[in-house]
């Protein structure tokens, strides 16, 4: 069988492990909560699985958000989807996976209806200055919970600042980094033995592997090819399977990564959406649940939508599902494939001195998407300036949004301080924003 059963992830089995049903629960709030791009997500998944759950220790978080930074595709929903995997089996990683995508695909294809009928929607773009702002409040707040654990040496903080050095003012890829962080820390290992394994790591067979592989590849191409067939390798169905399947292998370094390179390829090469209609999708990615890359959703609902003729919105359907379909189950096949080797890498000592290089060098590339999301959040204009081999991100101080400032100053408190739950602060500076914006 290509499935990974209950007894090959009991090792995460604690007296903190949930049911199937409590957990599905779980993934249900944390994909209907999942604001803020992957800093978010992975910042709103911490806290709930490490912190309040205890479902996950902090090693294994990390291990694993180590692991999935590596991936080329949206790392949150991928770590999502390993964390299901390790307490439930395929079952649990598809129920994590599926649920941290669902409620924002939703959400995007009514907004993408909506747009393509009538524009833009300014009402729901007030609610979600709120929510930025507050989400912005849990970002930081996970950095410094995530720091405190990860940097626990001189060395580990020298790592981090070089790593955030490296990827924000010198745009270093962000595989680089992490290839310098592990082979730093495998390097500078001198540890031979070894801590002792609290219990063993259980090989896992290559042929239940490459089951695994075969089984996802046809899982995630024939659907396509059967597109391809039915319409035509012209039709914009194909040509949409096509390019955001090839997205999907080559987005390392998260979303962030590859947005101008699908921004460029869908206005100048495509001419599916112009850049306006581009920004406004990423705007709306940005500001509504699940990863940024849903604006591949956005994609191809307009694209297939202005293609569609007389039954434009059932074709715009179509579009909105051939892409999510693309860009979503390459994920499981990396997921599925690799998940029960990365326990494998806490048994070798020179590999859990790299990883820990490497989780430090995360540090530094969480605190880059922290600085990023601030500075999109808090101003209305920013702009990058290169000096010869540095980029300077530098916001348009009179652009300042004193309603997304003053909000997150107030969801700063109420995590922080009065430790009011997400959900709670999440409605009250989208209300609060709302009704700001309706007054202004």
């Amino acid at each position: 069988m290509c499935q990974h059963t209950e007894s090959e992830v009991t090792d995460a089995a604690t007296s903190h492990s949930p049911t199937f049903p409590d957990a599905v629960k779980v993934w249900t709030r944390i994909g209907l909560t999942s604001f803020g791009g992957p800093a978010g997500q992975i910042a709103l998944m911490h806290k709930i699985l490490v912190d309040e759950k205890k479902w996950l220790d902090e090693r294994t978080y990390l291990l694993a958000l180590n692991f999935c930074t590596l991936l080329p595709g949206p790392e949150a929903m991928q770590l999502a989807t390993y964390s299901g995997w390790r307490l439930h089996g395929v079952k649990g990683g598809l129920a994590a996976g599926l649920l941290f995508v669902l409620p924002g695909a939703a959400l995007i294809l009514a907004l993408a209806m909506f747009y393509a009928g009538y524009g833009a929607v300014p009402a729901v773009a007030a609610i979600f200055i709120g929510i930025k702002a507050a989400v912005l409040a849990i970002v930081i707040e996970a950095l410094l919970r995530i720091s405190k654990k990860a940097l626990t040496n001189s060395a580990a903080y020298v790592i981090a600042a070089l790593s955030f050095a490296a990827i924000f003012f010198l745009h270093v890829p962000f595989p680089l980094i992490i290839l310098a962080a592990g082979l730093f820390g495998y390097w500078q290992s001198h540890d031979t033995h070894g801590d002792a394994i609290a219990s063993p790591v259980v090989p896992v067979p290559f042929v239940q592997t490459a089951m695994t592989i075969v089984l996802w590849l046809a899982i995630w191409i024939v659907p396509l090819l059967a597109i391809a067939m039915v319409f035509g390798q012209d039709h914009v169905l194909a040509k949409l399977a096509y390019f955001f399947s090839k997205l999907a292998v080559v987005t390392f370094g998260g979303a962030y990564a590859v947005l101008a390179y699908m921004g460029q390829e869908t206005v100048q090469t495509y001419g599916w959406l112009t850049p306006g209609d581009m920004l406004n999708g990423l705007g709306l990615a940005e500001t509504t649940p699940g990863p940024l890359i849903l604006v591949t959703e956005f994609v191809g609902y307009l694209a297939a939508y202005r293609d569609g003729g007389s039954n434009s919105i059932a074709m715009g359907v179509l579009g909105a599902l051939v892409t999510l379909w693309a860009t979503f189950a390459p994920c499981f096949l990396y997921i599925f494939a690799g998940a029960p080797y990365i326990e494998q890498l806490k048994s070798a000592p020179r590999l859990r001195s790299a990883l820990s290089a490497i989780t430090a060098a995360v540090v530094g590339v969480i605190l880059n998407l922290t600085v990023w999301f601030a500075l999109h959040v808090l101003f209305r204009k920013v702009d990058e300036v290169q000096a010869g081999p540095f980029y300077l991100t530098i916001p348009d101080l009179g652009s300042l949004d004193m309603t997304a400032a003053a909000l997150a100053v107030l969801a700063a408190v109420m995590l922080l301080r009065l430790h009011i739950g997400i959900m709670t602060t999440l409605a009250v500076c989208g209300a609060l924003a709302f009704a700001v914006t309706q007054l202004m």
